[in-house]
């Protein structure tokens, strides 16, 4: 008899899952029985990821949705329960760098990285929980912060302020949505090699932070797969408003 995997029969909602970390927690949720909404601007590559998961027997659907935009964010989870059903898990991926030293940094790229990092997460989060509550969903909202949320990373000022703000609004929506059943967390990853930073590595300055962190070296996606599937199944019954970190140790005094 074969065990039921852990997400069957839940419909997830993944923003900003054209690539990175967005694409991987994708899969993984898709891999382990849940039916998933992979949302981003790019509709090329989100549509190329269904293909991908509905070729090997999982369930996918693509759908464009810039978060930034608050207004399309209703309207795209009805259309992705008309789809797949009641949305039981969403995670808050997408979002975007913000780099610049706080004196040059333009306003346009301020706003920009608000936008996405922290509007799109409330909006995104507030419109998903919506529709749990009035369907009684016991829901789990994952949203996707960083080490910056907690640490300085120099050159990186309205990057590490946007952060710091989605890890107080999870605290924040986990107290508003308690008696709800909704469970509101946050996951601050180390720095991981995706399309926002893969340039920066090979450089000379990204070599130097490389050589400062504790075990000298870059994580894995994988590395966060276990503390994210703790936080969208059962064992997140007993947390809410968490804000935890999986890094390798990069934001230890004296790393990176």
């Amino acid at each position: 008899m074969e065990r039921a995997l852990p997400f069957s029969g839940q419909v997830a909602v993944v923003t900003g899952a054209s690539g990175g970390l967005g694409a991987h927690f994708a899969r993984l949720l898709a891999e382990n029985g849940a039916a998933v909404a992979l949302t981003a601007r790019r509709l090329d590559r989100i549509e190329a990821l269904a293909s991908d998961l509905n070729a090997e027997g999982l369930r996918a659907f693509a759908l464009p949705l810039d978060v930034a935009d608050a207004e399309a964010i209703g309207p795209a989870l009805d259309q992705i329960q008309a789809e797949l059903g009641p949305i039981d898990i969403l995670v808050n991926n997408a979002g975007m760098g913000g780099e610049g030293m706080a004196l040059d940094v333009s306003i346009a790229d301020f706003d920009a990285t608000f936008a996405v990092n922290v509007r799109g997460t409330f909006f995104a989060a507030r419109e998903a929980a919506r529709r749990m509550i009035a369907q009684g969903i016991e829901g789990r909202i994952i949203n996707i912060a960083s080490i910056a949320s907690h640490t300085v990373l120099p050159g990186l000022s309205a990057y590490c302020g946007s952060k710091a703000a989605v890890a107080m609004l999870t605290r924040s929506m986990a107290r508003e949505w308690a008696r709800n059943r909704i469970a509101v967390n946050a996951l601050c990853p180390g720095y991981i090699e995706t399309a926002i930073n893969d340039a920066w590595w090979p450089t000379d300055g990204g070599q130097r932070q490389l050589k400062g962190f504790p075990r000298r070296r870059l994580m894995e996606a994988s590395d966060l797969d276990a503390a994210f599937m703790m936080l969208a199944g059962p064992a997140a019954s007993a947390m809410t408003g968490s804000v935890i970190t999986v890094d390798d140790g990069q934001s230890l005094p004296g790393g990176g």
